[in-house]
């Protein structure tokens, strides 16, 4: 709130705040550093001081380590996939409810809020005052459904065959990506779209009770999208496809455009404004989940809480008979094809090269394919040549390290580019 008988803010001398900052001096950032003075002062040439404010600006960024061998591990999830979307329903096994909780696809640890709070809601009901409640499962929809059922006065145990670092959920990118591969358009029912929002909107609430808290668990870091063609998004939030985003055989159902006023919108750089070398650069900020760190605080979370975790593996529903609990909420991501031979789940494989954590460098880019975040854990290579149906019904967990060194050969080439950019400015 402004006042009359304030005094108004002096003008920002903008080349003397330039020159201050160092926004644009020495970029060495993204290969970057150092390179930039003269690219910068025939960007401003090109792109007038009104193009962008002063707080929208490119300033300098670390630049990523593009080397083979900082890989320091590659990891496989099979993001499990159901047409119609996770399955969200009650059902009775013997004396015990059931109450599911899975088929998340690549949304799980952005949905994982929302789902266990329709999760919870259904198995204090069916619970029917009972305080003893089980749930299968470790990953990230199984500790949230069970940290809500705690707050809902639970006693909860989990039994799970693995736990964090070894559990899927533990190999994620680690983005706020509620929409990704969540559904099919021709196979979702009329009334998925109302509930996907509720969803979304409901974890992106609980998400932020992480936002400061020690090793960052869950943070805000920007997002560079670069392309050699021009990327749009319908108002439906279906994407323009081109010969850089081919149309997908698979017609994923896009939802992001219901919760657009959640995040903040991305921003067109000028022409010139950054060192990229791609004519189309977009600005964007998304959340971050450092999973290591995120996991870590949940589970010590639960425990602290009074959970407990009993180590133990379900190979037919049958067995669920011989728990103690009367209401089971059932989280088992991938697991859940073998163990209810559901086979209306189909695995996404989705591959990630982990380079090595660098200070200071704590952002994500896209190029060619490739999709790069830098977290405070490690940074994280995703490559997906063929885009949006990358993957698609491969169980394979085999790690593919020619097609990780192929990732971060992706990486080197902007490197080159920007290297033979700056040289010809």
């Amino acid at each position: 709130m402004s006042h009359s008988n304030e005094p108004l803010p002096r003008p920002i001398d903008r080349r003397a705040f330039i020159q201050a900052s160092g926004a644009f001096a020495g970029m060495s950032a993204l290969g970057l550093a150092g390179c930039a003075h003269k690219t910068v002062t025939t960007a401003l040439k090109t792109a007038p001081p009104a193009a962008l404010p002063i707080y929208d600006q490119y300033t300098p960024l670390v630049p990523i380590r593009a080397h083979v061998d900082r890989i320091f591990r590659i990891t496989v999830c099979l993001r499990p996939f159901r047409a119609q979307g996770p399955r969200m329903e009650v059902e009775k096994v013997g004396d015990k409810t059931v109450v599911h909780n899975y088929g998340h696809g690549g949304s799980g640890w952005s949905l994982s809020w929302g789902s266990a709070t329709f999760a919870v809601k259904s198995a204090m009901t069916a619970a029917e005052g009972s305080q003893d409640i089980a749930v299968l499962g470790a990953g990230a929809i199984g500790l949230t459904s069970a940290t809500l059922l705690q707050r809902a006065g639970a006693k909860v145990t989990i039994y799970a065959k693995e736990r964090f670092p070894y559990t899927r959920s533990s190999r994620a990118t680690g983005s706020w990506t509620p929409d990704s591969r969540i559904a099919l358009a021709s196979a979702a029912a009329p009334g998925f779209p109302a509930l996907w929002e509720a969803m979304a909107r409901a974890s992106f609430f609980y998400h932020q009770s992480f936002y400061g808290m020690a090793g960052s668990p869950v943070e805000w870091t920007d997002r560079w999208n670069l392309s050699d063609q021009p990327r749009r998004v319908g108002p439906d939030g279906v994407p323009e496809y081109n010969a850089e985003n081919p149309r997908p055989v698979h017609d994923f159902i896009h939802l992001n455009h219901r919760i657009a006023d959640l995040t903040p919108r991305p921003i067109e750089m000028p022409p010139g404004s950054t060192p990229f070398p791609t004519p189309y650069v977009t600005r964007s900020s998304s959340m971050t989940f450092n999973v290591a760190d995120y996991s870590r605080q949940m589970l010590t979370d639960f425990l602290v809480a009074g959970g407990q975790i009993e180590t133990r593996e379900f190979h037919s529903p049958q067995e669920l008979t011989q728990l103690p609990q009367k209401v089971i909420v059932n989280c088992p991501g991938y697991g859940g094809r073998a163990l209810w031979n559901d086979e209306s789940i189909i695995p996404v494989r989705g591959q990630i090269a982990w380079l090595i954590p660098q200070e200071d460098a704590h952002y994500g880019l896209y190029y060619k394919h490739l999709g790069v975040l830098a977290r405070r854990d490690g940074i994280v290579l995703q490559y997906s040549k063929g885009g949006e149906d990358e993957g698609w019904n491969i169980a394979n967990e085999e790690p593919d390290r020619p097609y990780a060194v192929e990732s971060v050969a992706v990486l080197q080439d902007l490197y080159a580019r920007m290297a033979a950019m700056k040289k010809a400015s």
